[in-house]
This record gives C-alpha cells, sequence and structure tokens, in this order.
C-alpha cells in the first residue's frame, strides 16, 4: 500500500488498481446488504455505527440496523443517526421481537436477511462495536467476485485497551487469535463480528444452515464454522480485514470475567457429534496450554522464594546450590520478554495497517498500551480461563447482556430474560437506559453468586 501510495496511488486504501475507480467498473459492483444486529448503547456506537454507513463502495448499499425491540436505547440514536444521513444512504431499523429458539443475536439477524433486498448477492454481518474501514465493503466483496468457492469471508478485531485490567484481559484473550486469522487466505477461524456470505445461501437454506442456526443457535459463528468444516467449504481472512475495536472506559473485572465465561459457554454448544469432539479437543487443548503457561512462573516465585531464604537456612541453602533453579527463573524472564515484544510488534503492524485503511478516522497508537498490565492480563486470562471453562461445562448456562440462556444436547433449550444486567460486557452500552451498576460488587462477591449458582439444580424445558 505504502509503495502505490509513493507511486501516486493516492486511493491505494480503498484498491490496488485505480482503474476499479472508474465509474464503468463501479456501476458493476453487486449489491450488498449489511446486517447489524443492536443491543444496548455505549460510548462508541455512535463513532462506530458512522464509519460503517459511510463506506466508499460504489455498488448498492443497504443497512439494515435491528434491533429487538423500540425500548432498546440503540433503536432512538441509530434511528436520529438514520435522520441525518437520509439522503446518503439506504438504511432503515428493523424491529425483530424477543428470540424463542435461538439466541437474540442469531435471531436479529435471521430477520434482517428476511427483511434484505431481493436482488442483493452477499450479506455482510458486522458488530456494532467495531470501526469500520472506507474500502471494507469493497475488499471483501472482490475477494467473492474473484473466487465463487468462498462460503464465508470474515476479519479479526484489534482490541484497543482503556486502561483497566478487565480490558487488557481481553486485549490479551484476542491478540494470539488474530493469528489464525492474519493468513491472508484460507483459515479455519471465523470471527461473528465480520461474515460476509452469499445472500443465496439464507434464501436457499444451504445445508440446512438457517436450521441450524434458528433451533437452538447459540453463537453465529461456531455454527456456521462447523457447517464450513462438515462440508469442506472456504473460509478466507484478506490482509485487510482487520478492525479497531474500543473498549469501554470503565470495563471492569467482573464484565471481563462475564465474557470470558460467554466464551468459554461456545464450547458446550455444537451442531454435530463431530462439532462435539472438536470442542471437546479445544477444551482440553487450551485447558492444558493455560496452565501449562502459568505454572513455570508459579515455580519461578518458588526458587526465588528458596534463595531469598537460603542465608537464613542450611537446609534450603544447599537444596538452593544443588538445584538450577535461578537460570530457569532466567531463562523464563527472557522468553517473558520475547513474549512481549512479539505482541508488542503483531500490535504495531495491526495498528499502522488500520491507521493506512482508514487515513482520515481516528489515528491510533501504541503509546497508550500499559506494557507491565499486558504481562499480568497474559497470567490472570490463562489461569482464569480453565476455571471458566469447567464452570461453563457444569452450568450449562449463561447470562448474555440481561438474557440467560440454557443449553441441553448443545443447543438452547430455554431462555429467561432477567433483566439484570445494566451493560453489556465489552462496550459498556446501556440496555435498559440510564442505571447505574450495583455499588460494592467486588470481583470475590461476583465470583461467589456464581458459584452458589453453579450449584443449584439445571433448568431445561419439559
Amino acid at each position: 500500500m505504502r509503495r502505490k501510495m509513493a507511486s501516486g496511488h493516492s486511493f491505494a486504501f480503498l484498491c490496488d488498481d485505480v482503474d476499479e475507480l472508474e465509474h464503468s467498473v463501479q456501476q458493476k459492483l453487486p449489491m450488498v446488504s449489511v446486517v447489524m444486529p443492536l443491543k444496548g448503547f455505549g460510548e462508541h456506537n455512535l463513532q462506530n455505527w458512522r464509519t460503517q454507513i459511510t463506506s466508499l463502495y460504489g455498488g448498492p448499499l443497504e443497512f439494515l440496523f435491528v434491533v429487538e425491540s423500540k425500548d432498546d436505547p440503540a433503536y432512538r440514536a441509530v434511528s436520529r443517526l438514520i435522520v441525518e444521513y437520509k439522503d446518503k444512504l439506504d438504511a432503515k431499523v428493523v424491529v425483530a421481537g424477543f428470540s424463542t429458539t435461538c439466541s437474540q443475536k442469531i435471531h436479529n439477524q435471521l430477520i434482517g436477511v428476511e427483511k434484505m433486498h431481493k436482488d442483493s448477492k452477499y450479506v455482510l454481518f458486522l458488530d456494532d462495536d467495531v470501526r469500520l474501514h472506507p474500502g471494507t465493503v469493497g475488499a471483501l466483496t472482490k475477494e467473492m467476485e474473484k473466487n465463487p468457492e468462498i462460503f464465508i469471508q470474515t476479519g479479526y478485531p484489534l482490541d484497543l485497551p482503556s486502561g483497566s485490567l478487565g480490558s487488557y484481559c481481553i486485549y490479551e484473550y484476542h491478540m494470539p487469535c488474530s493469528i489464525g486469522f492474519a493468513t491472508g487466505g484460507r483459515t479455519f477461524f471465523l470471527w461473528g463480528g465480520c461474515m460476509m456470505m452469499h445472500a443465496d445461501d439464507f434464501r436457499q437454506d444451504l445445508y440446512g444452515l438457517v436450521t441450524a442456526l434458528k433451533n437452538g443457535g447459540y453463537s453465529d459463528d461456531m455454527t456456521l464454522a462447523a457447517i464450513a468444516g462438515q462440508h469442506k467449504r472456504l473460509i478466507t481472512s484478506p490482509p485487510v480485514a482487520v478492525f479497531p475495536h474500543p473498549l469501554a472506559s470503565d470495563l471492569s473485572f467482573s464484565r471481563y470475567w462475564n465474557y470470558l465465561r460467554k466464551q468459554t459457554f461456545v464450547l458446550e454448544s455444537y451442531v454435530s457429534k463431530v462439532n462435539w469432539i472438536m470442542n471437546r479437543a479445544l477444551f482440553g487443548v487450551h485447558f492444558y496450554l493455560s496452565w501449562g503457561f502459568v505454572c513455570p512462573y508459579v515455580m519461578a516465585l518458588v526458587h526465588i522464594a528458596t534463595t531469598l531464604r537460603a542465608p537464613y537456612s542450611a537446609i534450603v541453602k544447599e537444596a538452593a546450590e544443588s538445584s538450577c533453579g535461578l537460570k530457569l527463573v532466567s531463562f523464563l524472564l527472557i522468553c517473558t520478554l520475547t513474549e512481549l515484544v512479539s505482541m508488542w510488534n503483531l500490535t504495531r503492524v495491526e495498528i499502522q495497517l488500520c491507521n493506512m485503511l482508514s487515513p482520515e478516522g481516528p489515528q491510533d497508537s501504541l503509546r497508550s498500551y500499559n506494557w507491565g498490565l499486558v504481562f499480568v492480563a497474559v497470567l490472570v486470562d490463562n489461569f482464569l480461563y480453565p476455571i471458566s471453562a469447567i464452570r461453563s461445562h457444569f452450568s450449562q448456562s449463561i447470562n448474555w447482556s440481561g438474557i440467560r440462556y440454557y443449553l441441553r444436547d448443545g443447543k438452547i433449550s430455554k431462555i429467561e430474560r432477567e433483566n439484570s444486567s445494566k451493560y453489556t460486557d465489552l462496550g459498556g452500552k446501556h440496555l435498559y437506559g440510564k442505571r447505574t451498576y450495583p455499588a460494592g460488587k467486588s470481583l470475590l462477591g461476583y465470583l461467589s453468586i456464581s458459584l452458589a449458582q453453579w450449584h443449584q439444580p439445571k433448568k431445561y424445558d419439559v
């Protein structure tokens, strides 16, 4: 991109070849429907929505903002935004109603698909908490047109921590995953925040994907990834599909914990026996690697404590001298620094790419990252992941944005609307108007309540 800009191609952030911007080429582009399921309204939503609706895609483009009801704070906010841009885009708000057989997000997505234009060739599902680049829709469409064998195109988020430990834990959770997406081609991973698919696949219920999502579907991306794997269909991630993901400035540790619970709960849902086996394998591997990562640091503390205690105890001194504990601690320190430098470099490259893809948008910087907190977040996240996975396995239920879902045989069997959550996990969006988060809720108190709920009997529909 830099070489092309240096050679005079000022719009390299939109396309590789300047001839693609010719009117004769643009008018042949296919129609795309962008479906965005909304839930709540927070500090970053307006900025994110503006980047999504101000796309520089040259073909026909419609936007469908889907909410569960008019009482959702997102309804009024996005309605005002559409009025502001009413002469510049084709957009509407769709009220989907409450889900009864699947997650609310999937329900909103499927209602959006039903309402999309009959001439739409592609449908693009977007989360409302990511910033889109001006050329994203065009880049994704170009790849779909170039290779009709593509089943799904996806991307991945670049988390922008807000400064709290919880936000850094989420950044650390996502960052290693980006390696699996940053292939510039085929990938086995799928992120529900950005998925472009053939609209006819939904109209024809190809492979029963609509049925699988509607009848007990909990996770849109895991369900579609399982279907793609089962039928050996292609999932790709173009190099430019990385999106800034600003996290809430007041993202508390308890909200991070609930988000982690939601992520591990995904492994309890499945659409086939093979999918169940894959999820169990992921469960085991992640469990082993997470605590396998933390254990050396525990042992390092033991070795350091032994060394400090040695001058005051002959037995401890003899044990310290006969071991190579400090050498192992030194080696662990080198490995830790190598890891942090690698994360720094990967983040640096992704930030540079995002800034180049959105030259007139807000420019992000590495200076806001606290690498001491990143290190702490790495330890905390890897320690808590197995605990969260075990909790999800035995509870078979999760509260997602004020809605509690119960699983049976890998599918949603019961839905309860608790209205106890005031904010979403990452964006800190108000779900039911301006209410304050209950005071005095420490992490220990939160985990105590979760533990008490763990021992409650599972609830299933009769």
